[in-house]
C-alpha cells in the first residue's frame, strides 16, 4: 500500500506542479498504548522506503528517535525529522545538524512559538543551516489541541521554512488508548495557514483512513487530496503575489 499510495501522491503533486517530500516512518516510537502498532520489522520497513526512493525518485523524510538512528537513517533520507515529543532534546538534535541532512523539527505540543528560537540553535552549533520548523497545534488543556495562526508568524521570524501540520493538528490525544481526531477541521487548519504565508504543508493521507493502524481519526482521505491541494495552491499564489 505504502508504493501505491507514494504513486498517487506524486501523480497529484506532479499534474498540479507541487513539490512533494514523501513521509513515512520506519518505526513509530511514541504511541498511546502498548498494544498500538509501531511498524513493521526495521529491516522490512526500510526496503520499502528504499524502494519508494528508487521507483518513483522522490525524497523520502522520517522520524529519528535517538541519535544512534541516525546512521541508517540517512542511507535513505533526505530530510531528518524530530518528532514533537523530542524537540527539545538537545543530544538529538545536534547528532542530527551533525548529519549534514535537513533537518525537520516539529514544534512539541507544549512549547511556545518563539521558543523555537533555542530549538534551530541547537542545530545550527553544528555549522547546519538545512531547518525547518514544524507546527502541529498546542495543548489546551486535557485531550484537546489548538492552533494559534499567529505563532506561525513568529515561527517564520526565526529565519527558517514554516510548515504547517494540518493533520496533526486535528488530533484528540489519548482516547481511551487511541488518539482520535476531527478528520473535518484538516482543509480548514491548512486553508487558514496558506492564508498565513508558509511554506508547505505537511499532510497524513490514507486511500482509506479508517483501516489506518495508526492516526485514523486524524488522516485525509486520498481521494480528497487533489481538491484541497488545488485550493491551497490558490491560496499560495494570491498570499505570494
Amino acid at each position: 500500500m505504502t508504493l501505491s499510495t507514494a504513486e498517487q501522491i506524486k501523480k497529484i503533486s506532479d499534474d498540479l506542479n507541487i513539490p512533494f517530500i514523501f513521509k513515512s516512518s520506519y518505526k513509530k516510537a511514541n504511541r498511546t498504548s502498548i498494544k498500538s502498532f509501531s511498524g513493521l520489522e526495521l529491516k522490512d520497513a526500510i526496503k520499502i522506503l528504499h524502494k519508494v526512493k528508487e521507483n518513483f525518485g522522490l525524497q523520502i523524510l522520517t522520524d529519528i528517535h535517538t541519535d544512534h538512528e541516525i546512521n541508517f537513517a540517512s542511507e535513505f533520507a533526505d530530510v531528518l525529522q524530530i518528532p514533537a515529543f523530542l524537540c527539545r532534546q538537545t543530544e538529538l538534535l545536534i547528532a542530527a545538524g551533525n548529519s549534514g541532512k535537513v533537518v525537520n523539527v516539529k514544534k512539541g505540543q507544549f512549547l511556545a512559538p518563539e521558543d523555537m528560537k533555542h530549538v534551530s540553535e541547537k542545530i545550527e552549533s553544528t555549522g547546519n543551516k538545512k531547518i525547518l520548523l514544524t507546527e502541529r497545534g498546542t495543548t489546551f488543556g486535557y485531550h484537546n489541541l489548538v492552533v494559534d495562526m499567529r505563532g506561525l508568524e513568529t515561527m517564520k521570524e526565526i529565519g527558517y521554512p514554516v510548515i504547517m501540520d494540518a493533520t496533526h493538528a486535528v488530533q484528540i490525544p489519548s482516547q481511551g488508548g487511541v488518539s482520535g481526531g476531527e478528520r473535518k477541521f484538516i482543509p480548514t487548519i491548512a486553508k487558514a495557514a496558506a492564508a498565513v504565508g508558509i511554506a508547505g504543508l505537511f499532510l497524513e493521507v490514507h486511500p482509506e483512513p479508517e483501516k489506518a493502524l495508526s492516526d485514523a481519526a486524524s488522516q485525509l482521505p486520498l481521494s480528497s487530496l487533489i481538491e484541497l491541494l488545488m485550493t491551497i495552491k490558490e491560496i499560495d499564489a494570491i498570499v505570494k503575489k
